[in-house]
């Protein structure tokens, strides 16, 4: 399968199977697209039909599709989301926990769960040393001594165990002081930000649970941190159907300094009036194409910043697994509720169907982890014949499960579009960029 595509003035064609990722002239795409030829000459025409000759012989375009198949499932578990927090001081509109308590009670983790949710992690990890810790919400500041506790536990199970904790905090920074900034130098490997952009953009759908803007604080508390900070970060925002001209917002944050940047598309019922409809992709296609063109010019500036799905290596292709399913949710990884419930992830967090087990008996429902383990671009029929499967890895499975009755192997088609818009542009940019080096 061969995809054929124009971004940012040029033109390319990349093939699935092999990978190989090309630019092209007009003359090679109308032969790849099977188009009308009347425009070109005989002699344009047959240069590039030897040229796509010659790489269908080498295995380069029309590459054969060969069998994917996932390797068993183990049981090990190298990473865990820990939702310390069912709790929250903002109450943004659009939150996919229900304003943090994931449509239960407000309740935070104790020590005792989290110390549990460890011992677990430590054993179920077999002989991998590297292990991954997400400290999420709701709003985990609102419980950071019991994440101060456990990551100093953590850490003491580190050489009896020969293990390395890397630990991450999401946090909406309302409640982010200097020695909360110390703690995170000294031992969060990741630190993610929730901003969704413009003041009057973030203030509109994040607002405090008595109903105050956030924006100043949280705007103040970032900066701060920014300038402070020792080591990765992430400024994260969620783009709705009330800030379609996004890129605007991802430009403003790197105006403002950060140069870590994600904004994500809001997943919602579309009755809802944030929700994205059918009728804004385009819109939103050509937002990217905006953000795109500017994230070339800044690039070669002191605006340079990274944004998160722009970001793809195609000189060192992710491994078989990753691209048959770039989730682990159920199988390597898991969330931990603040009663100690175990889910796939920390997006399936008070879905009763999915619930694995807990970290006090550390017996894991092994039917469903493997039922999500197998969730891949070979399970998913409708994926097989996109040219971005083995990008896009059949996407998100709580999309899936929330929005397509539960079934988590039919895809979540309102994010295919874009994600293959975000995964042209990454393309195009890896190659301008590659050729201006």
């Amino acid at each position: 399968m061969v995809h054929t595509f124009g971004s940012l003035g040029r033109l390319f064609a990349l093939d699935t199977e092999s990978g190989a990722f090309l630019e092209i002239d007009k003359v090679a795409k109308a032969l790849l697209d099977g188009d009308d030829m009347s425009p070109f000459s005989s002699c344009e025409i047959a240069d590039a039909q030897a040229e796509i000759a010659a790489l269908k012989a080498d295995g380069v375009l029309f590459a054969t599709a060969q069998k994917a198949t996932l390797p068993p499932f183990t049981p090990v578990i190298k990473a865990m989301c820990l939702n310390v927090s069912h709790n929250c001081n903002l109450a943004c509109e659009y939150c996919f926990a229900d304003g943090g308590t994931y449509c239960g009670e407000r309740q935070t983790m104790s020590f005792d769960t989290a110390k549990a949710a460890i011992d677990m992690l430590v054993e179920a990890s077999g002989t991998r040393r590297n292990l991954e810790v997400d400290f999420f919400g709701g709003e985990p500041m609102l419980d950071f001594d019991v994440v101060k506790k456990t990551v100093l536990y953590a850490r003491s199970l580190e050489k009896p165990h020969n293990k390395n904790f890397r630990f991450t905090v999401t946090t909406n920074a309302y409640k982010l002081s200097d020695e909360d900034i110390d703690f995170f130098n000294e031992q969060m490997y990741n630190v993610v930000i929730s901003i969704d952009g413009r003041k009057h953009v973030h203030d509109r759908v994040r607002k405090t649970v008595g109903g105050k803007e956030s924006f100043d604080v949280v705007m103040k508390n970032a900066l701060r941190f920014k300038q402070k900070r020792k080591g990765q970060y992430y400024v994260r925002g969620t783009f709705t159907r009330y800030n379609l001209d996004f890129a605007s917002d991802v430009l403003f944050l790197n105006d403002m300094g950060f140069d870590q940047l994600s904004i994500e598309p809001v997943v919602l019922d579309p009755a809802s009036p944030m929700a994205i409809r059918d009728d804004d992709i385009p819109t939103v296609l050509a937002e990217y194409d905006k953000l795109a063109a500017e994230y070339i010019e800044r690039r070669k500036t002191d605006k340079w910043f990274n944004f998160f799905h722009f970001m793809i290596d195609i000189d060192n292709a992710p491994c078989a697994v990753k691209r048959l399913k770039g989730c682990g949710a159920g199988g390597e990884y898991v969330a931990v509720a603040p009663d100690g419930t175990v889910y796939p992830c920390h997006q399936f967090d008070g879905i009763a169907a999915t619930a694995l087990g807990n970290v006090f008996d550390k017996k894991l429902d092994e039917n469903i982890r493997k039922r999500f383990y197998g969730c891949s671009v070979p399970t998913k029929t409708e994926c097989s014949a996109c040219w971005a499967k083995y990008y896009c890895s059949g996407g998100c499975m709580a999309n899936s499960y929330k929005f397509c009755g539960g079934d988590i192997n039919t895809p979540y088609k309102p994010a295919c579009e874009l994600m293959k818009k975000r995964v042209e542009c990454a393309l195009a940019i890896k190659a301008i960029e590659n050729c201006s080096e």
